[in-house]
This record gives structure tokens, sequence and C-alpha cells, in this order.
């Protein structure tokens, strides 16, 4: 079964590649044997990153901006793999949220996936893939979170819309939807006793997620083992939304 996973002579971008989990899933990638270009806006940490990773290219740019896109798709030739899994976050209540802040999420979370599928599947042929990388806040909320859960259950509608649109051109569109992890972003929860009872509390596997344990789904759904599977988000958060 190890060719169904086998992304020999594939290319992709992942976006916000620098650290997390698009570092995990850019790297796992590579080692599936993909060509990949691993995205961030600094030139300079990404080559420090990506040192030693065979089969690890860079491209910096900024992904809320269309004429960067534009710009550097134009510059990577074919592309068989997109990874949408740069995402803002803030937690604040409605009313603390100016219009501009609103515009400025909606614009990293949803609109620049947008942006960069429809960009990259220009250069897709049959067997294309596009991994959005959406979040359990898109089917549950919280308080103080609208904003970021709005824009998640917006990539999760997108995923599904693109699927349709895309599969009669062979490409296929998911999205995988992370609970809680233990990324650089998240180290203060990580140390919150609070945060720590909760995930023990309300978790299946009752501990956060670790950073690498994404990369197998991202490498799944980039592979010909998901090859008849689309429009569809895989849930890996340790059972947190299985059950209360």
């Amino acid at each position: 079964m190890s060719h169904l996973f086998d992304l020999s002579g594939k290319t992709a971008l992942v976006t916000g590649a620098t650290r997390g989990l698009g570092f995990e899933m850019a790297k796992a990638l590579c080692e599936a044997g993909c060509e990949v270009f691993f995205n961030g806006r600094s030139k300079d940490v990404l080559m420090e990153k990506t040192e030693g990773i065979p089969n690890a290219h860079v491209v910096a740019f900024d992904v809320s901006n269309p004429k960067h896109i534009e710009l550097a798709l134009g510059q990577l030739g074919p592309l068989d793999i997109l990874v949408n899994n740069v995402g803002l976050r803030d937690r604040r209540t409605i009313d603390e949220f100016s219009l501009e802040d609103v515009n400025s999420l909606l614009n990293s979370n949803l609109v620049a996936p947008f942006e960069l599928s429809r960009k990259a599947a220009a250069l897709m042929g049959q067997g294309g893939r596009i991994i959005n990388v959406t979040s359990i806040a898109g089917d549950i909320a919280r308080s103080n979170d609208a904003i970021y859960t709005a824009s998640k259950a917006g990539l999760t509608g997108l995923t599904r819309a693109l699927a349709a649109e895309l599969g009669p051109r062979g490409i296929t569109v998911n999205a995988i939807a992370p609970g809680y992890f233990a990324t650089e972003a998240n180290q203060p929860m990580v140390e919150n006793a609070e945060v720590k009872q909760f995930l023990e509390n309300r978790c299946s596997i009752q501990r956060w997620g670790h950073p690498e344990e994404i990369a197998g789904t991202c490498v799944f759904l980039a592979s010909k083992a998901s090859s008849y599977i689309t429009g569809q988000v895989i849930t890996v958060d340790g059972g947190l939304s299985a059950h209360f």
C-alpha cells in the first residue's frame, strides 16, 4: 500500500509553514517525496527552518495580498497540491471589534484561501489536491471568538463549494479541522492548568495534540489514497467534538 502515499514527482505549496501545524505538514509532504514550497512572510526565517530538509524550497509572500499571490504562484509553475494553512485568531467580544478588524481577519482566513485556491487550480491538472485547514470552531462555537468562528465556518463551506466546482477538472478539495494542538502560538494556553483540566475532561485522549500528529492526515489527503474523497472535513481533535 505504500505506493498510495508516495508523493514523488509532486509539487506542493503550504502557506504559513514557518512553524506549528503548517511546518509539520510541509515537512511530512517532503518526507513523502514531494517538492514543497514552504510559505511565510520572512525569507530568512524560512531558510533557517527548512535547512537540511530534503525537497524543501521557500517562497516568501503575504497571503492576504492578492498581488503577492499572483506574483508568487506565477513563479512556481505547475502545482499539484495546495495547503491553505494560514489563519489569524483574535479573541475579543463583538463590541471590541471594529469593521476594519473584522475585514482583516476575514481577509486572511477566508478571502486568501479563496484567491489562492482559484489561482492554484489554474496550475493543476488531473489529481490536483487542495487542502484547507479550518478548525473545530467551524462547527462549534465559544464566546468572545465570533469572527474567527465565522471565518472557519465559511472556510468549511468554501471547501464544499470548491469541491463541487473543481471536481469535474479532476481536483479534490478537502479540509482538516484541528482541535487543541500544542503549537508555539498556543504556548500560554498549554501552560494553563485550567485548560489542561478542560482537555482531560473533554478529550477522549485527554491531552493536547502534538503538532506532528496533524501530518499523516495531510499526507493522506494529498495522496492517491484519498482519490475518491472530496468536499469533506476530517476532524483531528482527540475526540473533543465527538461527545459531551
